[in-house]
């Protein structure tokens, strides 16, 4: 039987910490890492619905994409949410581990699954990373990923691709008015994300979180913007982590998630 550690250095094994981000926080945080796991709860967020979910499942352990803890904490009580959500996995005896970085820019992670379902491709080379933070293997690795789509086309016409092989309900479009080839896709946020496909000749940049002034910048310098939202993007960790650790850790109950939008279009 796996231990909650053990659990955590086979995820760190596939999509390393040290290549997470310095202002990011990865890893186990909360739980024992001595602990016997039986069942693995996967999820995108550790949201009180996910946490309960967790615990109706009879989960020993929850693997999250986003950080439990992101800031300093300075009291575990029942007083505000997080303090509940902790509280709860405490009294449930389940152990938290999220990869949210070292998951976007290892191989195999974030960025190669984004790009590998709009399809981007390179003719000459392997897809590069919209910005390069570091070496795995020798290669370049880092947030996003820049590359060609199959065939020249309108940016409304990418932005109904963008919805259907990601599940997303709807997105936003911010159009320069020029056709699309050479693409940009970076999940989650990318409000820092601009310049970068700027300089990578991008003609249009795939991203979530974006605002107004974001996109009117970018179609001033010719790049049109999809707006896919945070969670559009992202959800695609579920899968390919529980498909990842059904496979090479047998004996383990993996629950999914379900895909469930946190928000609400009207």
């Amino acid at each position: 039987m796996k231990t909650c550690g053990e659990i955590a250095a086979w995820f760190d094994r596939r999509w390393p910490e040290s290549l997470a981000e310095s202002w990011d926080n990865v890893g186990l945080l909360a739980g024992r890492a001595g602990k016997e796991v039986h069942t693995v709860y996967v999820a995108l967020d550790a949201t009180e619905a996910i946490i309960e979910a967790a615990i109706r499942e009879g989960a020993d352990m929850l693997i999250t994409h986003h950080p439990l803890i992101f800031g300093g904490v300075k009291h575990v009580s029942d007083r505000d949410a997080l303090g509940r959500r902790l509280l709860s996995l405490i009294a449930a005896d389940i152990s938290c581990y999220s990869g949210h970085t070292s998951f976007d820019i290892a191989k195999g992670g974030m960025a190669d699954l984004a790009a590998g379902r709009l399809g981007l491709f390179d003719e000459t080379k392997e897809l590069l990373p919209l910005e390069v933070t570091g070496e795995q293997d020798d290669a370049p690795v880092g947030i996003g990923k820049i590359g060609d789509l199959k065939e020249v086309c309108a940016v409304e016409t990418l932005a109904k691709t963008v919805k259907e092989r990601f599940g997303i309900p709807a997105v936003t479009v911010y159009s320069s008015g020029r056709p699309v080839r050479r693409a940009a896709i970076s999940p989650g946020s990318g409000k820092s994300m601009g310049k970068a496909a700027l300089l990578r000749g991008a003609d249009v940049l795939i991203t979530g979180d974006m605002g107004h002034h974001e996109g009117l910048d970018l179609v001033a310098e010719g790049v049109s913007l999809v707006d896919a939202g945070h969670y559009g993007l992202e959800h695609l960790f579920v899968e390919a982590v529980a498909e990842k650790l059904e496979a090479e850790e047998a004996g383990l109950r993996v629950v999914r998630a379900p895909v469930v939008y946190p928000y609400q279009i009207r």
